[in-house]
């Protein structure tokens, strides 16, 4: 099951997306990355969707990256006694701690920490920024604000302060619950909701430890005062452009997804684009062209990943979703200009060995014409800088853990297979162009370039850096290596 492309696709699992054939064909499609949206559906329901990707992982022999994405916090407004009321621009409207239903003049919020951080001149946004406030005075357990502008108020709908980082924690009960079931189920990645500082992923990271990587969700204005910081403690980052683009100006997020794809470039952790990439297509067969462009653009600026929400878990077409953006995603790639943009985009190497072999294997790669890069890695490391390196020949990676090979599956260019740990150079050499040729990319005559560490089986080592040439040895034990390793 080799990929024609280097960027890859999640794709979310939900009511139209249940049944193991389907999800089976998600994954012949392109999916990479399973979601599980903790934000809808029960345990049960996610230990069957995440049943059937692992006996499909089983079935195909290509490790499968399931990511478990936390709720977080929701804030949201009390009951009206009517329902809902209509508001006028210019209208005071008051939030406060009275649980009495409220009227067109007033709602309970049942969220004290927002009292503490709400301030004159800030804005609240009611039912996706449906509905503009903004604050006048804050007193205890009262917020009086002006109307911004017509709408309509209804039901325990959400509220976001954008200018505000909000004194509560990103785990809440119910994502702790959550987060100990994913764990339990064996989830390679975690979705962590509502990040405003780095200090919400070190919370999580006490939790999860090494059982998974931590993917944190840029949706919070305030998070992007920290983007540096929270990135480094980071496993990976997500766009999560739906309440991110609730909380900025629409015409802001274009840019800020262009920072955040810059920063996690530079520091080497792999980044994925999220919401309404193929919106339309919830209903219809296509997507609309500026749909297609979305997809596109964000493959030319370098994300390892894009992601298919409410298209694929409850949308009509699933998996020609699926396909849809795995046919754009490979016209892009074969774009000249996309590798233009590339190298163009390149960073920096950091002042680290790793970065400095890495480095040197792109250039190695592209000089002589290597036709695979292959990392030897026990913790994801080699392959993950070697991907920040975006190198023009596909990245097979090599590992003894299944579990690392499964979290790669979600980095740009990564081929990952698993194979049992080497104990010298030679050993190396040869699982390394057995593996090439195994996986579809040299045949005997090629050429291809290896990074690993030295001892082997240490993480973070990387130190090494050999060219090989695929010997005809390779092609007749090729097979035989493979079906040991899958064993």
């Amino acid at each position: 099951m080799r990929r024609q492309r280097k960027a890859k696709i999640v794709a979310t699992l939900g009511p139209a997306s249940t049944d193991i054939a389907v999800i089976r064909e998600l994954f012949e499609a392109g999916a990479d990355v399973f979601r599980l949206n903790f934000s809808h559906g029960t345990h049960e329901d996610h230990r069957a969707r995440y049943d059937a990707v692992r006996k499909i992982e089983a079935e195909t022999g290509r490790p499968i990256a399931i990511l478990a994405d936390l709720q977080g916090p929701k804030l949201r407004i009390g009951t009206f006694a009517a329902g809902k009321v209509a508001v006028r621009a210019g209208d005071v409207f008051v939030l406060d701690s009275d649980p009495t239903p409220g009227d067109g003049t007033r709602v309970y919020l049942p969220h004290p920490e927002l009292f503490a951080a709400a301030q004159p001149g800030q804005s609240l946004l009611i039912d996706d920024g449906k509905v503009r406030l903004s604050i006048e005075a804050v007193t205890t357990g009262t917020i009086t604000t002006r109307v911004v502008n017509n709408g309509t108020l209804s039901d325990r709908k959400g509220v976001n302060v954008p200018d505000a980082v909000i004194p509560i924690p990103a785990l809440t009960e119910k994502d702790r619950k959550d987060l100990d079931f994913a764990l339990s189920l064996g989830a390679d990645w975690i979705g962590l909701s509502f990040v405003q500082r780095p200090s919400d992923i070190v919370e999580a990271r006490e939790i999860v430890g090494t059982r998974a990587g931590i993917l944190s969700k840029i949706e919070k204005p305030a998070a992007l005062q920290q983007l540096e910081e929270i990135v480094r403690v980071s496993d990976s980052v997500m766009v999560a452009r739906g309440d991110l683009g609730v909380e900025l100006p629409p015409e802001r997020v274009p840019g800020v997804q262009k920072r955040i794809l810059r920063v996690c470039r530079q520091l080497g952790k792999p980044v994925v684009i999220a919401t309404q990439m193929l919106e339309s297509m919830i209903d219809s067969p296509v997507p609309t062209r500026a749909e297609a462009s979305d997809v596109a653009s964000a493959i030319y600026e370098g994300a390892d990943a894009v992601m298919l929400s409410a298209e694929s878990a409850n949308g009509r077409y699933p998996v020609p979703a699926v396909s849809m953006m795995n046919r754009i995603v490979t016209e892009v790639e074969r774009d000249p200009l996309y590798r233009n943009l590339l190298d163009a985009q390149h960073e920096t190497p950091l002042n680290t060995r790793q970065d400095a072999i890495c480095a040197a294997l792109r250039e190695v790669t592209q000089i002589i014409g290597a036709v695979a890069t292959v990392t030897y890695t026990s913790s994801g490391a080699t392959a993950l800088r070697a991907a920040r390196e975006r190198p023009c020949a596909p990245i097979v990676s090599i590992t003894p853990n299944l579990e690392i090979a499964r979290r790669l599956a979600i980095a740009w260019g990564v081929h990952s297979t698993v194979s049992p740990d080497v104990q010298s150079v030679d050993e190396m050499v040869e699982a390394a162009t057995r593996a090439a040729v195994a996986e579809g990319y040299a045949v005997p005559g090629d050429q291809i370039t290896i990074a690993a560490g030295m001892p082997f089986g240490q993480g973070g080592t990387t130190n090494l850096l050999r060219v090989a040439e695929v010997g005809a040895s390779a092609v007749a034990t090729a097979p035989a290596a493979r079906e040991a390793a899958l064993a």
